[in-house]
Protein backbone atom coordinates (compact mmCIF):
# COMPACT_ATOMS: atom_id res chain seq x y z
CA UNK A 1 0.00 0.00 0.00
CA UNK A 2 1.32 3.31 -1.00
CA UNK A 3 2.17 5.95 2.19
CA UNK A 4 1.72 9.79 2.68
CA UNK A 5 2.01 12.45 5.44
CA UNK A 6 -1.32 13.13 6.53
CA UNK A 7 -3.14 15.99 8.41
CA UNK A 8 -6.22 14.83 10.34
CA UNK A 9 -6.47 17.50 12.62
CA UNK A 10 -5.44 20.86 12.68
CA UNK A 11 -2.63 20.98 15.05
CA UNK A 12 0.41 21.43 13.59
CA UNK A 13 3.56 19.43 12.30
CA UNK A 14 3.34 17.81 15.84
CA UNK A 15 -0.05 15.87 14.81
CA UNK A 16 0.53 14.59 11.28
CA UNK A 17 1.40 10.74 10.57
CA UNK A 18 2.94 8.46 8.18
CA UNK A 19 -0.20 6.16 6.93
CA UNK A 20 -1.26 3.97 4.30
CA UNK A 21 -3.71 5.15 1.84
CA UNK A 22 -5.51 3.59 -0.85
CA UNK A 23 -4.06 2.68 -4.12
CA UNK A 24 -4.35 5.88 -6.70
CA UNK A 25 -7.36 4.69 -9.38
CA UNK A 26 -6.80 5.33 -12.57
CA UNK A 27 -6.55 8.90 -14.09
CA UNK A 28 -9.40 10.85 -15.67
CA UNK A 29 -9.72 11.98 -18.98
CA UNK A 30 -7.77 15.23 -17.94
CA UNK A 31 -5.21 13.95 -15.22
CA UNK A 32 -1.96 12.15 -14.62
CA UNK A 33 -0.65 9.34 -12.51
CA UNK A 34 2.87 10.27 -11.04
CA UNK A 35 4.94 7.81 -8.89
CA UNK A 36 6.76 10.19 -6.47
CA UNK A 37 10.44 10.08 -6.04
CA UNK A 38 10.64 13.77 -4.27
CA UNK A 39 8.90 16.21 -2.77
CA UNK A 40 9.66 19.45 -1.81
CA UNK A 41 8.99 21.22 1.55
CA UNK A 42 7.77 25.48 1.77
CA UNK A 43 7.08 27.31 4.56
CA UNK A 44 3.57 26.98 3.69
CA UNK A 45 3.16 23.51 4.67
CA UNK A 46 3.64 24.86 8.02
CA UNK A 47 0.83 26.97 8.26
CA UNK A 48 -1.43 24.76 6.49
CA UNK A 49 -0.86 21.96 9.27
CA UNK A 50 -1.84 24.73 11.88
CA UNK A 51 -4.54 25.93 9.94
CA UNK A 52 -3.35 28.98 9.64
CA UNK A 53 -2.75 29.31 5.71
CA UNK A 54 -5.23 31.02 3.76
CA UNK A 55 -6.75 27.85 2.18
CA UNK A 56 -7.83 25.25 4.44
CA UNK A 57 -8.11 21.57 2.85
CA UNK A 58 -10.94 19.27 3.77
CA UNK A 59 -9.80 17.44 6.45
CA UNK A 60 -7.71 14.30 6.09
CA UNK A 61 -5.49 16.06 3.59
CA UNK A 62 -1.84 14.88 2.69
CA UNK A 63 0.62 17.88 2.86
CA UNK A 64 2.71 18.80 0.57
CA UNK A 65 2.74 21.47 -2.35
CA UNK A 66 5.54 20.41 -4.75
CA UNK A 67 6.62 16.86 -6.17
CA UNK A 68 8.59 15.10 -8.79
CA UNK A 69 8.51 11.81 -10.01
CA UNK A 70 7.18 9.28 -13.25
CA UNK A 71 3.68 9.36 -14.81
CA UNK A 72 3.18 5.99 -15.13
CA UNK A 73 -0.57 6.46 -16.62
CA UNK A 74 -2.59 9.14 -18.65
CA UNK A 75 -6.10 9.97 -18.98
CA UNK A 76 -7.38 9.98 -22.84
CA UNK A 77 -7.52 13.50 -23.36
CA UNK A 78 -4.29 13.80 -22.04
CA UNK A 79 -1.22 15.78 -24.16
CA UNK A 80 1.62 17.43 -22.06
CA UNK A 81 3.29 14.21 -21.03
CA UNK A 82 3.08 10.35 -21.63
CA UNK A 83 3.75 7.61 -19.47
CA UNK A 84 7.86 7.39 -18.95
CA UNK A 85 8.05 10.74 -18.18
CA UNK A 86 10.43 11.96 -15.36
CA UNK A 87 8.12 15.39 -14.37
CA UNK A 88 7.26 17.95 -11.64
CA UNK A 89 4.07 18.64 -10.12
CA UNK A 90 2.42 21.87 -8.45
CA UNK A 91 -0.28 21.43 -6.11
CA UNK A 92 -2.49 22.95 -3.24
CA UNK A 93 -1.62 20.21 -1.15
CA UNK A 94 -0.86 16.28 -1.44
CA UNK A 95 2.50 16.26 -2.59
CA UNK A 96 3.83 13.88 0.64
CA UNK A 97 2.67 10.81 -0.84
CA UNK A 98 4.47 8.48 -3.06
CA UNK A 99 1.89 7.96 -5.66
CA UNK A 100 -0.35 10.62 -6.69
CA UNK A 101 -3.29 11.53 -9.68
CA UNK A 102 -3.47 15.06 -10.57
CA UNK A 103 -4.60 17.37 -13.19
CA UNK A 104 -2.81 17.43 -16.03
CA UNK A 105 -2.48 21.13 -16.00
CA UNK A 106 -0.09 20.88 -12.69
CA UNK A 107 2.61 18.56 -14.16
CA UNK A 108 5.46 20.04 -15.78
CA UNK A 109 8.13 18.05 -17.44
CA UNK A 110 11.93 17.97 -15.56
CA UNK A 111 14.47 20.07 -17.01
CA UNK A 112 17.06 17.87 -18.22
CA UNK A 113 19.75 18.54 -16.23
CA UNK A 114 17.47 18.14 -12.99
CA UNK A 115 17.70 15.16 -10.11
CA UNK A 116 14.38 14.50 -8.93
CA UNK A 117 15.04 16.19 -5.99
CA UNK A 118 16.11 19.18 -7.46
CA UNK A 119 13.02 18.69 -9.43
CA UNK A 120 10.69 18.77 -6.82
CA UNK A 121 11.82 22.26 -4.91
CA UNK A 122 12.40 24.33 -8.65
CA UNK A 123 8.89 25.86 -9.88
CA UNK A 124 6.81 27.22 -6.79
CA UNK A 125 10.50 29.43 -5.01
CA UNK A 126 11.81 29.93 -8.62
CA UNK A 127 8.30 31.17 -10.62
CA UNK A 128 7.97 33.46 -6.76
CA UNK A 129 11.28 34.62 -7.94
CA UNK A 130 10.97 34.97 -11.63
CA UNK A 131 7.38 37.05 -11.31
CA UNK A 132 8.54 39.37 -9.05
CA UNK A 133 11.76 40.29 -10.62
CA UNK A 134 10.76 40.26 -14.01
CA UNK A 135 7.57 41.22 -14.44
CA UNK A 136 6.23 42.91 -10.81
CA UNK A 137 9.47 44.38 -10.25
CA UNK A 138 10.63 45.30 -13.34
CA UNK A 139 14.46 44.40 -12.68
CA UNK A 140 16.65 45.83 -15.31
CA UNK A 141 20.30 45.56 -16.12
CA UNK A 142 22.58 47.64 -14.13
CA UNK A 143 20.32 48.31 -11.20
CA UNK A 144 20.83 47.02 -7.76
CA UNK A 145 18.64 44.22 -5.87
CA UNK A 146 18.41 43.66 -2.11
CA UNK A 147 17.14 40.27 -1.35
CA UNK A 148 16.24 39.03 2.55
CA UNK A 149 16.06 35.86 3.42
CA UNK A 150 18.72 35.04 0.91
CA UNK A 151 19.34 31.55 2.60
CA UNK A 152 16.06 30.22 2.53
CA UNK A 153 14.91 28.83 -1.02
CA UNK A 154 12.81 31.35 -2.69
CA UNK A 155 15.82 34.21 -1.39
CA UNK A 156 18.25 32.17 -3.25
CA UNK A 157 16.14 31.81 -6.23
CA UNK A 158 15.83 35.79 -6.14
CA UNK A 159 19.84 36.13 -5.99
CA UNK A 160 19.96 33.60 -9.32
CA UNK A 161 17.46 35.07 -11.33
CA UNK A 162 18.74 39.12 -10.40
CA UNK A 163 22.04 38.13 -11.53
CA UNK A 164 20.26 36.66 -15.08
CA UNK A 165 18.43 39.74 -15.20
CA UNK A 166 21.93 42.14 -15.15
CA UNK A 167 21.58 43.61 -11.88
CA UNK A 168 24.19 44.10 -8.71
CA UNK A 169 22.91 41.27 -6.20
CA UNK A 170 22.94 42.39 -2.54
CA UNK A 171 22.50 39.19 -0.22
CA UNK A 172 21.08 39.35 3.21
CA UNK A 173 21.11 36.30 5.67
CA UNK A 174 21.53 35.27 8.87
CA UNK A 175 25.27 33.32 8.73
CA UNK A 176 28.50 32.95 7.15
CA UNK A 177 27.50 29.70 5.95
CA UNK A 178 23.83 30.84 4.11
CA UNK A 179 26.04 34.19 2.91
CA UNK A 180 28.53 31.50 1.39
CA UNK A 181 25.82 29.80 -0.94
CA UNK A 182 24.88 33.07 -2.08
CA UNK A 183 27.97 34.24 -3.34
CA UNK A 184 27.92 30.92 -5.04
CA UNK A 185 24.86 31.61 -7.10
CA UNK A 186 25.79 35.17 -7.62
CA UNK A 187 25.78 37.54 -5.01
CA UNK A 188 27.96 40.43 -5.24
CA UNK A 189 27.77 41.87 -2.00
CA UNK A 190 26.74 40.13 1.32
CA UNK A 191 25.11 41.32 4.90
CA UNK A 192 25.21 38.88 8.40
CA UNK A 193 22.10 40.66 9.60
CA UNK A 194 23.17 39.31 12.71
CA UNK A 195 26.47 41.11 12.85
CA UNK A 196 25.67 44.28 10.91
CA UNK A 197 22.93 46.87 10.13
CA UNK A 198 21.97 46.61 6.91
CA UNK A 199 20.35 49.29 6.07
CA UNK A 200 23.61 50.85 6.87
CA UNK A 201 25.82 48.80 4.96
CA UNK A 202 23.14 49.11 1.70
CA UNK A 203 23.87 52.79 2.01
CA UNK A 204 27.71 52.23 1.84
CA UNK A 205 27.72 49.74 -0.98
CA UNK A 206 25.69 52.02 -2.95
CA UNK A 207 27.47 54.79 -1.66
CA UNK A 208 24.73 56.42 -0.56
CA UNK A 209 22.20 56.09 -3.17
CA UNK A 210 19.96 53.13 -2.51
CA UNK A 211 18.74 49.91 -3.69
CA UNK A 212 16.76 49.85 -6.83
CA UNK A 213 14.51 46.78 -5.97
CA UNK A 214 13.83 45.02 -2.92
CA UNK A 215 12.97 41.68 -2.53
CA UNK A 216 11.09 40.94 0.55
CA UNK A 217 10.06 37.82 1.91
CA UNK A 218 10.04 38.92 5.76
CA UNK A 219 7.84 41.67 6.41
CA UNK A 220 7.34 43.09 10.01
CA UNK A 221 10.73 45.11 11.12
CA UNK A 222 12.85 43.99 7.45
CA UNK A 223 10.03 45.70 5.50
CA UNK A 224 10.50 48.73 7.71
CA UNK A 225 14.11 49.24 7.67
CA UNK A 226 14.15 48.59 4.08
CA UNK A 227 11.81 51.83 3.27
CA UNK A 228 14.62 53.84 4.41
CA UNK A 229 17.97 52.10 2.13
CA UNK A 230 15.81 52.65 -0.82
CA UNK A 231 16.83 55.24 -3.98
CA UNK A 232 14.37 57.72 -5.25
CA UNK A 233 11.88 55.32 -7.68
CA UNK A 234 12.73 52.56 -6.24
CA UNK A 235 10.39 49.54 -6.20
CA UNK A 236 9.59 46.95 -2.97
CA UNK A 237 8.22 43.44 -3.79
CA UNK A 238 5.96 41.79 -0.80
CA UNK A 239 6.65 38.63 -1.06
CA UNK A 240 5.66 36.85 2.20
CA UNK A 241 5.74 37.61 6.14
CA UNK A 242 8.10 34.77 7.62
CA UNK A 243 9.64 37.11 9.97
CA UNK A 244 6.31 37.00 11.68
CA UNK A 245 4.53 40.27 11.95
CA UNK A 246 2.74 41.78 8.82
CA UNK A 247 3.32 45.53 8.43
CA UNK A 248 1.46 48.15 8.41
CA UNK A 249 3.22 50.51 5.49
CA UNK A 250 3.66 54.53 6.53
CA UNK A 251 2.65 56.67 3.61
CA UNK A 252 5.13 59.54 3.99
CA UNK A 253 7.82 57.01 2.50
CA UNK A 254 6.77 56.07 -0.69
CA UNK A 255 5.42 59.48 -1.18
CA UNK A 256 8.79 61.21 -0.29
CA UNK A 257 10.86 58.80 -2.86
CA UNK A 258 7.73 57.46 -4.90
CA UNK A 259 8.43 54.26 -4.15
CA UNK A 260 6.17 51.43 -5.57
CA UNK A 261 4.98 48.78 -2.81
CA UNK A 262 4.65 45.84 -5.25
CA UNK A 263 2.27 42.46 -3.97
CA UNK A 264 3.43 39.22 -5.61
CA UNK A 265 2.15 36.17 -5.56
CA UNK A 266 2.96 34.06 -9.13
CA UNK A 267 0.86 31.11 -9.09
CA UNK A 268 -2.43 33.25 -8.31
CA UNK A 269 -0.71 35.91 -10.96
CA UNK A 270 -1.01 33.09 -13.37
CA UNK A 271 -4.00 31.75 -12.74
CA UNK A 272 -5.74 35.05 -13.69
CA UNK A 273 -3.60 35.59 -16.56
CA UNK A 274 -2.27 32.40 -17.71
CA UNK A 275 -0.20 34.63 -20.58
CA UNK A 276 2.27 36.38 -17.54
CA UNK A 277 2.08 32.22 -16.14
CA UNK A 278 3.37 31.28 -19.95
CA UNK A 279 6.03 34.38 -19.79
CA UNK A 280 7.28 33.73 -16.72
CA UNK A 281 7.58 29.51 -17.19
CA UNK A 282 9.39 30.31 -20.35
CA UNK A 283 12.06 32.25 -18.99
CA UNK A 284 12.51 30.56 -16.29
CA UNK A 285 12.59 26.64 -17.77
CA UNK A 286 14.65 27.81 -21.07
CA UNK A 287 17.35 29.00 -18.31
CA UNK A 288 16.83 25.95 -16.11
CA UNK A 289 17.22 23.71 -19.41
CA UNK A 290 20.93 25.14 -19.94
CA UNK A 291 22.03 24.86 -15.86
CA UNK A 292 21.38 28.43 -14.89
CA UNK A 293 18.69 27.89 -12.54
CA UNK A 294 19.28 25.47 -10.10
CA UNK A 295 18.31 25.26 -6.46
CA UNK A 296 20.30 24.48 -3.43
CA UNK A 297 19.14 21.64 -1.50
CA UNK A 298 20.85 21.00 2.19
CA UNK A 299 19.13 18.42 3.39
CA UNK A 300 17.64 15.28 1.57
CA UNK A 301 15.13 13.05 3.80
CA UNK A 302 13.26 10.07 3.90
CA UNK A 303 9.85 9.99 4.19
CA UNK A 304 9.72 8.03 7.23
CA UNK A 305 11.53 10.94 8.57
CA UNK A 306 9.24 13.43 7.79
CA UNK A 307 9.01 15.34 11.09
CA UNK A 308 12.90 16.12 10.80
CA UNK A 309 12.51 17.35 7.73
CA UNK A 310 9.61 19.81 8.92
CA UNK A 311 11.71 20.62 11.77
CA UNK A 312 14.83 21.87 9.56
CA UNK A 313 12.23 24.23 7.85
CA UNK A 314 10.56 25.63 10.53
CA UNK A 315 14.01 26.44 12.74
CA UNK A 316 15.42 27.71 9.84
CA UNK A 317 18.30 25.49 9.74
CA UNK A 318 18.57 24.92 6.29
CA UNK A 319 20.01 26.69 3.59
CA UNK A 320 17.81 26.98 0.31
CA UNK A 321 15.59 23.90 0.29
CA UNK A 322 14.23 20.77 2.32
CA UNK A 323 13.18 17.77 0.57
CA UNK A 324 11.89 14.23 1.26
CA UNK A 325 12.57 11.27 -0.57
CA UNK A 326 10.52 8.18 -0.80
CA UNK A 327 12.40 6.66 -3.86
CA UNK A 328 15.61 6.93 -5.22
Amino acid sequence: MPRAVLCRVLEGPAALHLEEIPPAGPPGPNEVRVRIHAAGLNFPDLLMAAGRYQFKPPLPFALGREAAGVVDAVGSSVTRCRVGDRVLLTLSYGAFAEEIVAPEHAVRLMPDPFTFAEAACFHVATATATNALLQRGQLMPGETLLVHGAGGGVGLAAVEVGKLLGATVIAVAGSADKLAIARAKGADHTIDHRRENFRQRVHEITNGRGADVVFDPLGGDTFDASLRCMTFGGRILVVGFAGGRIQQIPGNQPLLKCISVVGVQALTHAERDPAVGEAYERWMYGHAAQGRLRPHISHSVPMARFAEALDLLASRQAIGRVVLTMRP
